[in-house]
């Protein structure tokens, strides 16, 4: 590829073999001495009082070390976007699930004794559970906020009522998403020790070590570098491992004992502690002319927030306007509503916000097709972004391959025949999305990324960022782009674990913006190493710089062979010459985006990724089972630095995305979660899942390392609209509420049957 060493080179990863010989350690995993085991007892109702927590017996339980309630903590309120949070419930609960006390002890057992031991008295309030709901008047109050509404977002261009009044063709529908569970392998977890200088190390498998750390001394009432944050192996986050209680709750019985603390959440505590995805009721209205061009798209949205506020602020934010970069739109409103509800708090998940929209979207541009008689296919072509796009928000657009994913996907599936020869109950489905590739109003301080490469006496380079492995491959993809510039090859790359004492100041893994934004970084730190590596080897060997060549773990003059120096020869050299100091790469990569001014118009994101997903489905009109039977995803991902963990993200997203469109729905029984194990909450397994052919897209991005840009969450981002799409193609009716069960199939099937006979 274009004379590439490693970049795009299916590797595998770096870290597959631990993995795979069970040597890698997780969180569960570690053993310290003296080491305590902690629990936590969660409200067992939705809404009520607290009028006495009575820990007396749990505390004289034999091995108990530590109970702690509210008062115990430093009572101090926290959050992430919204100050909603204590570490532990002081005077009410606001969902089934909230942490209210917690006891380290010496052995789990005895944790899970004591818990049975405390004794809570509540004075049980008033419910409300549907966002619509909760937004009447007499509602119950869950926090403070009028009308439970944590949030509102708004933004306006164009004219369109106006657009709307001169288009040949108008929609409007509501959509309905469901709240689904990230379903990672490894529950939440945390082992916390205290220091002998009064500070507390965290080890935590999550997503955001430096940010989280920014949260939790707070809560904690600490100053930030008495916090250290240390991240094992992750066994999956997809979203939900951002900041949670458990971690800091940790953090407090380790300092209050003195002791360290395991505390890890059972399955079923993952599935009532959690913060799953935000469901979202959706009311899309949609303009068109004959020639299927959009003229107008207006958005209500009401989104289920819960209990307290963890992400749901930008997610609704991205719910209302992200899409508007994906066709060329105009005229343009959204007003989206943050609501507090007495279910569990919501947060990211796998596509964060944009998936929610892009359903309600893409099944309506096929819905519009449908009914202008318009391929959808061309439809996405004349209305798709191309490089060089500045959208009505201002999002700079600099590389584009929409309408590449679009016609090779169609072209792999064979799409034309697939729709003229129609076989009964078998249909093909159509859906794209964009996405970002990092985004700076998520963290407004900044939105760079920093590495710093270090070449060893053995002549191989480690590699210090503070962006994270969740199991997505970032290891591997920032060990190829240092060995590329380097002429290493992928063996001669140590990454260096993640501690915020050593580390870089990270943002880590969301938005999709590891590779791009991280990967840029250590691509410039690479850089500049090999430039320090080239001047001291020019001092060494009598030759100009220019005349230098790096391949192999060594340095060559080009036009003598015979005058070189091994890269460890000559990092041994540079210490001893330099009293002791290494040869340093430092790299920084400011992306030069804005955080969206008062107006939300800014250009959030360096680099933009796109994709086009067709759906083949059987569905069986006797029991309303649907089965995906082939799928095509193809992606605009600028540049594929590893093929197979690029195919290994497709598959995963598809896979997800399919869970969510079929199957997957957290189940509320009087505001507790029903089905909170996997026996009751399925998710898809193999036979579930069709053969998924991935196809790269390479718009060569003008910011991303070697042009690569994001990948992680637009493969989930367009499923559900395809799998939509494809059982309107094969049956004749629109599902425009998630998940698409058996039983809603048939009920869609009944009122089309009575529809024509009436």
């Amino acid at each position: 590829m274009n004379g590439f060493q490693v970049i795009g080179k299916p590797l595998p990863f770096i870290d597959s073999r631990q993995k795979a010989m069970g040597e890698a350690l997780y969180t569960t995993d570690l053993r310290l001495p003296g080491m305590l085991y902690g629990k936590i007892l969660r409200s067992p109702i939705p809404h009520g009082r607290i009028l006495s927590i009575d820990t007396s017996r749990a505390q004289r339980l034999p091995g108990v070390k530590k109970v702690i309630t509210a008062r115990d903590t430093p009572m101090i309120r926290y959050g992430t976007t919204h100050e909603d949070w204590h570490l532990l419930a002081p005077d009410k609960v606001r969902f089934a699930g909230e942490e209210i006390a917690a006891v380290a002890a010496v052995d789990l057992d005895t944790a899970e004794e004591a818990l049975e031991l405390i004794r809570v008295e509540f004075e049980e309030l008033p419910a409300v559970y549907d966002p619509e709901e909760a937004m009447q008047p007499g509602a119950p109050l869950i926090n403070e906020a009028p009308r439970n509404i944590a949030s509102v977002f708004e933004v306006e261009r164009g004219n369109v009522e106006e657009a709307f009044g001169e288009s040949d063709l108008v929609l409007e529908e509501k959509y309905f998403t469901s709240q689904v569970y990230q379903a990672y392998l490894e529950p939440m977890a945390a082992v916390a020790r205290p220091d002998p200088d009064g500070r507390i190390t965290l080890y935590l498998p999550i997503q955001i070590p430096s940010k989280c750390r920014i949260t939790y001394a707070k809560a904690l009432g600490m100053a930030l570098d008495d916090l250290r944050i240390i991240q094992p192996f992750v066994g999956g986050g997809f979203g939900a491992k951002m900041e949670t209680p458990l971690h800091p709750i940790a953090a407090l019985l380790a300092r209050l004992t003195g002791k360290p603390v395991s505390l890890t959440n059972t399955r079923e505590e993952d599935f009532t502690g959690g913060n799953p995805r935000l469901p979202m009721n959706i009311q899309l209205k949609m303009g068109f002319t004959k020639e299927g061009a959009i003229t107008a798209k207006k958005v209500r949205i009401v989104a289920a927030n819960g209990g307290r506020v963890c992400y749901g602020l930008p997610i609704l934010g991205t719910a209302c306007f992200r899409v508007d970069s994906l066709y060329k739109f105009q005229n343009v409103k959204a007003e989206g509503y943050l609501v507090y509800t007495n279910t569990l708090p919501t947060g990211a998940f796998r596509g964060f916000g944009n998936s929610q929209m892009t359903f309600a979207l893409e099944s309506m541009l096929d819905q519009a097709a449908h009914q202008l008689r318009i391929d959808p296919a061309e439809m996405r072509l004349k209305n798709a972004v191309q490089p060089g796009y500045v959208s009505v928000h201002g999002w700079q657009v600099k590389s584009a391959g929409l309408n590449e994913c679009v016609e090779k996907a169609t072209g792999a599936t064979g799409w034309q025949n697939k729709r003229t020869e129609k076989t009964p109950g078998r249909g093909i489905g159509l859906a794209c999305c964009n996405h970002v590739s990092g985004y700076s109003a998520f963290f407004p301080p900044f939105h760079g990324s920093s590495a710093v490469l270090r070449l060893e006496l053995n002549g191989k380079v480690s590699v210090i960022s503070g962006e994270v492995e969740l199991g997505q491959g970032q290891k591997t993809v920032f060990s190829q782009i240092a060995a590329e510039v380097l002429g290493l090859g992928v063996e001669s790359v140590r990454m260096t674990p993640v501690d915020s004492d050593y580390s870089t100041f990270g943002l880590g893994a969301w938005a999709s913006r590891t590779t791009t934004v991280g990967g840029k970084a250590v691509y410039l730190a690479a850089k500049e190493l090999q430039s320090k590596i080239n001047a001291y080897a020019s001092s060494l060997l009598g030759a100009e710089e220019d005349k230098l060549i790096m391949a192999g773990g060594k340095i060559t003059q080009a036009d003598r062979p015979d005058n070189g120096i091994t890269l460890a020869d000559l990092a041994t050299r540079y210490l001893y010459q330099h009293n002791g100091s290494f040869i340093y790469g430092f790299g920084e990569f400011n992306p030069g985006t804005q955080v969206p001014d008062a107006g939300k118009y800014g250009n959030p994101s360096c680099a933009y990724p796109f994709a086009a997903h067709i759906a083949e489905v059987e569905v069986d009109t006797g029991t309303g089972q649907v089965q995906v039977v082939s799928y095509h995803a193809a992606h605009d991902l600028g540049r594929t630095i590893n093929p197979l963990g690029a195919s290994g993200q497709i598959e995963g997203g598809v896979a997800m995305g399919i869970g969510w469109a079929l199957m997957e729905n957290m189940v509320y029984d009087n505001g507790r979660v029903a089905n909170a194990s996997f026996l009751d909450y399925r998710v898809p397994g193999p036979r579930d899942l069709p053969q998924i052919n991935s196809i790269f897209v390479e718009s060569n991005d003008p910011y991303g390392p070697f042009g690569a840009k994001g990948l992680g969450e637009p493969t989930l981002n367009p499923v559900a609209a395809a799998v939509s799409n494809a059982i309107y193609d094969a049956v004749g009716v629109r599902l425009r509420e998630l998940p698409f069960t058996p039983e809603k199939v048939l009920a869609a099937l009944k009122r089309l049957k009575l529809q024509n006979n009436g």
